[in-house]
């Protein structure tokens, strides 16, 4: 079991040790998108929407997700986060129309914020979903994903755009 970080000797669960590790800037965007249909799309810029704006209440539940995330994954370290941000993009296709949702996180630490990211995207757009399910119960919410990481041992920036 040596070669997981996250099990001790024993096999069993911990949280890894950061406390050696140097503290240095580190930033993670992370992507999700949500699926919905052309008249819910008409609503949200009508701003017909009974519940509200739906991209000001994802925004808010994604970045209360994030500072959150410590307690929601079991072997998160709780970090002191220095910036969330959100950007949302509208794509439209022939049939339907497609939500956009980027997070980027940043922090000062000795642990990096990919997990902080992914929960804030993830939490926002089952938040969109939440507030727009009476109009369109057919979304869709698609792939989640690292979109790109700064910081610590290596920086990584996924291949797809």
């Amino acid at each position: 079991m040596s070669s997981f970080s996250h099990f001790n000797e024993h096999g069993r669960p911990k949280m890894v040790d950061v406390s050696e590790k140097g503290e240095t800037k580190r930033s993670a965007t992370a992507r999700s998108s949500i699926v919905f249909s052309k008249e819910l799309y008409e609503a949200i810029n009508s701003g017909s929407i009974k519940k509200g704006d739906p991209l000001q209440t994802a925004q808010i539940a994604g970045i209360m997700a994030a500072k959150k995330t410590w307690e929601l994954i079991p072997m998160c370290h709780p970090l002191l986060l220095q910036g969330i941000d959100f950007s949302f993009e509208y794509i439209s296709h022939p049939s339907h129309y497609e939500l956009q949702i980027d997070c980027e996180v940043r922090c000062s630490g000795n642990t990096g914020v990919e997990m902080e990211a992914l929960t804030a995207v993830s939490v926002a757009a089952l938040t969109f979903y939440d507030m727009c399910k009476a109009m369109d119960k057919a979304m869709v919410i698609k792939e989640t994903f690292l979109f790109e990481k700064k910081g610590g041992k290596s920086d990584f920036i996924h291949n797809k755009s």
